[in-house]
Order: structure tokens, then sequence, then C-alpha cells
């Protein structure tokens, strides 16, 4: 038998929703995956024809998940330019339209087999544990692994309150505690959680990294490689930069006259922002939503970018990769970023008026090599490796008892506080009013009939999942 690290990567999102943890996750398989190692499987959500119309693009579907795995795997081959070495699984999941996300549904530590359960890494392990029913991740893996992606918090201090992200952020502690060995946080951005260390364990697709050298080449030959002004793309809802924007631009008008933006995006709050952009006396142009390696974006020469909801902005990334000067505010989810000559970070709006302007009247530096591979997915897999620590051998040993759901048989207070948590949690994702007082999506328990025939689920195998507690615990 083959002496491989078996890491399963379970995401939140799959492509073609092009979202970061689409995204990110993908890549981050490849790459562990190429050089043929270790063992590696993305479990992405399997969404049924009605959800797939509501979240995938340009009215893409799949009858199958067969179907599914072909377009994700062609998708990233044509973005990395070498062969699919990794497995692709699927769990049940519902999107949550007043979420804007996917939840899983019922116990999805099943897709991966006791026997083949080694190394699990969490993308967004908050959101892959609020409502999870089944067997604890600790008790099921060696070793589990969580990667924040998103900043929660200021989600929800902006759409809720104060009160209520508190709360959040003392659930996002109490079941990172619970069911993650280590946890990286790519950014300060994020909340503090136990066990975390803050790395930016992401990189840019290397077609990104290409423009790059091209306009590199470029400028040394002495042509003018930006021969257009200012942009700014993303997801269009107000809390992804584009408020910030807006009132920058609104405050400025007559420091930033002659000014022209082109914005790129597609979202829930499309039409608020083609308004609030009718308002203003500077030319401001609104686009649909595009891929950000399109042909149109090569010849800008300033992105700019004043969010403050990201935890570290994969558009920023991929701007500095291709040449261009990113205009960003200054904060922790721009740290990262800090490094490279050619991001010019801002704190108050005179300063966002002097860098952009100071950004369209002059030539971006062009990237060394290091540069260039410290934005490339090599070395963001280079410090995932490092910091999670799966370039030495693993030191936690936990024995996988397929027949208990989440009591580690531990002797150590903080083992049995953490089994006693863990009790309490599953008992109360285990009772359908609770789950929906906590704001879980009504039938996310168990897996429904007809994602039972789309996965080829078993009966008994969803059965299993509504067990008493008694039988669990016996």
């Amino acid at each position: 038998m083959e002496n491989k690290q078996h890491i399963a990567i379970y995401t939140t999102a799959s492509v073609p929703w092009m979202t970061g943890t689409a995204v990110n996750p993908l890549f981050r398989a490849a790459y562990l995956a190429k050089d043929g190692s270790r063992k590696v499987t993305l479990v992405i959500p399997w969404l049924s024809p009605s959800d797939q119309e509501l979240v995938y693009l340009n009215k893409i579907s799949f009858d199958s998940t067969s179907e599914h795995k072909i377009y994700v795997c062609n998708w990233v081959e044509e973005r990395t330019g070498f062969k699919c070495g990794f497995d692709i699984r699927f769990y049940p999941g519902r999107f949550s339209v007043d979420k804007r996300s996917i939840l899983p549904v019922g116990d999805i530590t099943e897709v991966i087999p006791d026997e083949e359960a080694d190394i699990a890494v969490l993308e967004e392990p908050e959101h892959l544990t609020w409502y999870h029913h089944g067997k604890r991740w600790k008790i099921k893996f060696h070793l589990v692994i969580g990667v924040v992606h998103t900043n929660y918090l200021e989600y929800v201090k902006r759409e809720k309150n104060a009160v209520q992200a508190n709360l959040l952020k003392h659930i996002n502690s109490w079941l990172i505690r619970i069911y993650c060995h280590k946890v990286i946080r790519l950014s300060a951005a994020t909340q503090d959680l136990p066990r975390s260390v803050i790395c930016n364990v992401h990189g840019v697709s290397p077609k990104f990294l290409e423009i790059g050298k091209k306009k590199k080449g470029e400028l040394e030959a002495g042509k003018q490689a930006f021969t257009k002004g200012a942009y700014y793309i993303g997801k269009m809802v107000w809390g992804k930069g584009y408020r910030e924007l807006l009132e920058l631009l609104k405050d400025h008008q007559n420091e930033l006259a002659g000014l022209e933006v082109d914005l790129y995006g597609s979202g829930e709050d499309s039409e608020e922002v083609k308004e609030a952009v009718k308002k203003l006396d500077l030319t401001v142009r609104v686009h649909p939503g595009c891929d950000h390696a399109d042909p149109l974006f090569h010849d800008y020469r300033v992105f700019l970018n004043p969010s403050t909801t990201d935890v570290v902005c994969t558009t920023s990334a991929e701007a500095l990769a291709m040449g261009k000067i990113v205009v960003c505010a200054n904060h922790p989810s721009n740290e990262f970023f800090k490094q490279f000559p050619n991001c010019h970070t801002y704190d108050d709006g005179d300063g966002f008026v002097a860098l952009t302007r100071k950004a369209l009247a002059e030539e971006p530096a062009p990237l060394t090599d290091e540069q260039r591979h410290e934005l490339s997915w090599e070395a963001a897999t280079e410090r995932f490796l490092r910091v999670a620590e799966l370039d030495q051998p693993i030191a936690i040993e936990i024995p996988i008892m397929p027949s208990r759901m989440f009591t580690s048989m531990s002797f150590t207070m903080q083992g049995r506080l953490e089994d006693a948590a863990a009790f309490l949690h599953y008992a109360v994702s285990g009772f359908e009013f609770s789950r929906r007082a906590c704001g879980a999506m009504p039938g996310t328990l168990l897996v429904n009939e007809e994602q039972c025939k789309e996965l080829g689920l078993p009966v008994p195998l969803i059965k299993q999942n509504s067990q008493s507690l008694k039988d669990h615990v016996a």
C-alpha cells in the first residue's frame, strides 16, 4: 500500500460560480497533487438544477456529477497547463438566497470513507461547521486544518448589527476549537481564532503572470504598455468595495476632475450602483462582470480597490501579477501586497486622491522574478505546506473510531470540555426547530430524495444520519 498523505479539501462552492471559495481551493488541489507525492481529493457541493439556475453564470447547468466533474477539470487544466491529478467528490448542498451561500446538507464527512480519512482541509471552517450534524471532524480525520477565507464579522456588522457580530465571533471560536486542530487565517482582517496562524496561502492563475511578463517586455522595449486609466472589478454588491469607492469619488470630485473610471461587475446591487454613479460629475462607466484575464483589462494602468471587507483580495493579486499599479486601503487585508512596489496604500480620502493621481501619471515598476514567484500558486503551496506542517510527519495521533461520532476518549480536562461541547453542538444541530432558530436553511438536516437520486446515495446511508443520540453514544 502506498504511504502517501491523503488530503481531502472540502469547500463551500465550485466553478462555474466565480467566487474565491470555488476558485482558490480548486487551484490548491491542483498544485498539491501536481508532483504526485500525495493523494488529493477535492470535495465540492452538488446543487440540484433549481439551485444551479440561481448560482451558476451564463445558464450553465449539469445533469450529473460526472458532467460537473468534467467541467471542473477542464476549467483548471486550461488555466494551469497541466492535467488534473486529483479526484473530485460531491456532497449535497442547498443554496441559501438570504445568505448568498451554499449550505451543506447531512453529514458531509461521509463523502470520504473511514479507511481513506487522513487529512481534511476545511476551506471556510466556520461555514462548514455552523450546522454540521454528524461525525466530529477531529475524530474522523487524523488532522483537520481550517483555512479562513471570509470576514464574516464585517459582513454581519454591515448587514445586521454589532450585537449579532459579537455573538457570531464567539460561536465561530467555539466551533473552531471543537472541529479543527489548526487554522490558517489569510490575513489579520479575520477574527482571531484558536490555534490559528496568519499566512496568505493563495496565489494567482498562471495566465495573469503571463500577461505581466508580456507587459514587462513591452515596457523594456520602450513601448506604451498601458493605454487605459483606472478600473475596478468585483461582484456588484455594496459590501464588495463599491460603497467605499463611490463615496471617495463623490467626496473628492473637484480634486479628481477629469478622472475616468470603469466598473466591471454583476450582482444583486447592480441597479443601485448604476443609479449612484449617475449622481457623480465624474465619468464613471458601469459594465457587466467579465473574466479578469480578458484582453479587455490588459491595458489598464491602475486598479482601484478601496474594499475593507476582503480577507485577501484575489483581484488585487491578479492586477499586481499583470503588472498594474494597485491603489488600496491601508488595511490588514492588504498587508501581503505591501511588499510589491506597485501596491500603493492610503490612509484617508486625501491619500486616495494623491495616490490615484500619482499612479495615473507614472509607469508601473516591472515585477522581478522573485516577486512574480511570490504571487504564484507554487509559492502559495509552499507556504501552505509549511504553515500546515504537512512537510513533516504529523504529530497528532488520534485513532479513527467509526462507531463514535464525537467523543475522543480524552482523559485531559481540555479534551473532556471539547467532548462536552461537541455533544452539545451535535444535540442542538439535530433538531429542525433549533437549527432554524440558529439561522439554518430548512431541509439541510437530511438529504432529500431528489439529491439522493442525483448523487446515487443509498437510502440506508441517509437513514443513518437520523439515528438517535442514544444510538450514537452507545
